[in-house]
């Protein structure tokens, strides 16, 4: 009799980890805005899975799309497939968002900060020269006006700063100071998702809650310039990505790998 050998173990690239834990911070029941690339993969991917009663909003005005092949963008009307409503930016950025109706804004950024707050409007090289790029779009917004907000980056030290180039959306605090000090409503920023490791934003500061599994936290914190904290109980482990996410991800939702390679 032969022997069935062994099934290969599961791998997953840094993107597709990133994708996977960004997508577990959407709850069942959230009405979220979801920004460009690796956050609408995660929305996605969660409204899949366990938050099927998620609503995903684009902010150009689409209302629960449900592709089934990866989108260059919302403005690809690939992402729009079979969505519930087609409006406006004023329906999404104006009714539902500064409407106070939005529970979760899901955000890329250039740079964040330790109170979340986001750039993506600059950065400057060594040498000084300065390389613009589109903003805020509706960034700010969302930001602004969403009840809590997470933040999706790769990890990177000039990424993760201990203060930001420019500053272009808020997050739970701002340059120090709270955010309700502004008149912002909601928490802000809550986490910070990167491929390497998830950070908590809370009001003491930025704290490092977990690592995806083989990263290990020392080598995190030696790449991270914003400051972090350290829970007294130890830096929890992600969980690793399951084969139903892996194929959603790799059939569907990314199949070019355009955001997660």
């Amino acid at each position: 009799m032969t022997a069935t050998p062994p099934s290969p173990p599961v791998t997953w690239t840094r993107g597709e980890m990133l994708a996977v834990a960004a997508s577990r911070f959407v709850r069942d029941g959230d009405i979220a805005v979801i920004g460009l690339g690796i956050p609408q993969v995660s929305a996605l991917l969660a409204k899949r899975t366990h938050a099927p009663s998620a609503r995903l909003l684009l902010e150009i005005g689409v209302f629960e799309p449900d592709p089934v092949e990866p989108a260059m963008g919302i403005a690809d009307p690939v992402i729009w497939r079979d969505a519930r409503a087609f409006g406006g930016m004023l329906d999404v950025l104006g009714y539902m968002l500064h409407g106070g109706r939005v529970t979760l804004g899901m955000l890329g950024a250039l740079q964040v900060d330790p109170g979340g707050s986001i750039n993506t409007s600059l950065v400057r090289a060594a040498d000084g020269t300065v390389r613009r790029f589109n903003g805020s779009g509706g960034g700010n917004d969302i930001a602004s006006h969403a009840a809590r907000t997470v933040v999706v980056i790769r990890h990177d030290p000039r990424r993760l700063a201990a203060q930001l180039e420019f500053l272009t959306s808020p997050g739970a605090t701002v340059r120090g100071r709270p955010r309700a000090a502004f008149g912002l409503p909601g928490t802000g920023t809550a986490a910070i998702v990167t491929d390497r490791a998830v950070i908590e934003v809370r009001a003491g500061g930025a704290l490092l809650a977990a690592v995806h599994p083989g990263e290990d936290p020392a080598a995190v914190l030696a790449d991270t310039n914003l400051p972090l904290s350290l829970s007294p109980d130890g830096v929890a482990t992600t969980s690793q990505p399951t084969g139903q996410e892996l194929r959603l991800i790799r059939d569907e939702l990314d199949s070019g790998s355009w955001y997660t390679k």
